[in-house]
């Protein structure tokens, strides 16, 4: 078995959002909480509380959050495999997102009961959301 880490559920549901790579960051995706920003040549996509995004943009809803309880240091290897790896075998489909310190996992919200399953049989240990 792999080396098991503390996680937190956050409390919120996500939007993964598109838009043009030349477009400005809107203030709508900058209130709140967890928020992910990532500009291509191809997209600007924006990853934030669901809540806060307008009509009309294109986006798919319905995003749950986990995250590890670092930090980490860069050359430790394994973590988020330890994660990925059992949510794989149970079916569930993820979008990793590494920081500075730590690593989030989305999935979707009907995967939630069996990620959440499947990450405490694996020995990872669910800590309340701060």
């Amino acid at each position: 078995m792999s080396r098991s880490f503390d996680f937190r559920l956050l409390p919120q549901r996500f939007s993964v959002c598109r838009l043009a790579p030349d477009e400005a960051i809107p203030g709508w995706a900058c209130a709140g909480g967890f928020l992910t920003i990532t500009r291509s040549g191809d997209e600007l996509s924006i990853i934030c509380d669901e809540r806060n995004v307008p009509d009309g943009i294109q986006q798919q809803p319905g995003w749950r959050c986990i995250q590890l309880r670092g930090p980490f240091a860069f050359d430790e290897i394994g973590v988020l495999a330890s994660f990925a790896n059992p949510l794989a075998a149970a079916g569930v489909g993820i979008l990793a997102i590494s920081t500075f310190d730590t690593d989030f996992i989305l999935f979707a919200e009907k995967n939630l009961e069996s990620a959440l399953r499947a990450l405490t049989t694996a020995g990872h240990r669910q800590i309340p959301a701060t």
